[in-house]
């Protein structure tokens, strides 16, 4: 039977790539689209592009989950709104597959009551990108060698936020395999903030430039040498397969699960 799912966040960049994956897809059906730009009331199919699929672009969550009834939620919002969004899904009585950024690691305890609570279960992954998961693997054996490390990510000039949640999930990553990471000090800093962003020992720099979807770049640094570790979404479509897996996966979980590499065996 096929997994009956709402996307929240429909007429964005990434929602309307996640609106093409699902409507495409034999094991899911789109019943709802909820979303606060421009064509609130319209098809989502002609919306995305595409022939009229029958369900109109509504603005009001808690209302669509009600009248929708979806097993799943599927949420690329802003950080501004997640947490309410969060409350608003699990206490419709659904699934959540959430990959709008701005949720770290100090957030999960408060989320998963939540969802315990009104016995659902949630999937947040701050990058959805297989490549992406595979990065914060090849990053966590090359900590463990090399204490010295900085981030370099890289996002579209209409992020709102930074440094992205990817970047943050990595530092907290690598701090935690590390068990210590330094950063190398500079004792003038001609330029205020030139060395980026710290988190947990790991600096942070954070690019906004146009022509990028995402890019990731680590590099650690050792005695004579220097090892590079990196990922690129050159489309937002890069998104998809992870987003179906969570879909897949959320229902037989227990609680809340915060990384998708917790549901990939390596």
């Amino acid at each position: 039977m096929k997994i009956p799912v709402l996307v929240s966040g429909a007429s964005g960049k990434v929602g309307r790539e996640i609106i093409k994956g699902v409507l495409s897809n034999p094991a899911v059906r789109l019943v709802g689209a909820v979303g606060h730009k421009r064509g609130v009331g319209e098809d989502i199919g002609l919306i995305i592009g595409q022939q009229p699929t029958g369900i109109r672009l509504t603005s009001n969550l808690a209302e669509t989950i009600a009248s929708t009834n979806p097993e799943v939620v599927i949420d690329f919002t802003r950080p501004e709104i997640i947490m309410d969004n969060l409350l608003l899904i699990a206490e419709g009585g659904a699934h959540a597959v959430i990959g709008t950024t701005g949720i770290t690691e100090a957030d999960i305890p408060k989320i998963t009551a939540l969802y315990k609570k009104n016995r659902v279960n949630a999937i947040i992954a701050p990058n959805f990108a297989l490549g992406a998961v595979l990065l914060l693997k090849f990053a966590e054996i090359a900590a463990r060698f090399f204490p010295y490390v900085e981030i370099i990510e890289t996002h579209h000039d209409q992020k709102l936020d930074a440094p992205s949640g990817t970047a943050i999930k990595y530092a907290e990553a690598i701090a935690k395999s590390a068990g210590e990471c330094y950063a190398v000090p500079t004792k003038v800093e001609k330029v205020p903030h030139v060395r980026g962003g710290e988190l947990a020992g790991v600096k942070i720099h954070s690019l906004r430039l146009p022509g990028f979807v995402a890019r990731h770049e680590i590099t650690f640094g050792g005695l004579g040498q220097n090892l590079v570790l990196e990922h690129n979404s050159i489309s937002r479509e890069s998104f998809l397969p992870g987003v179906l897996l969570a879909v897949d996966k959320v229902r037989g979980i227990d609680g809340v699960v915060y990384g998708l590499e917790n549901l990939i065996d390596f």
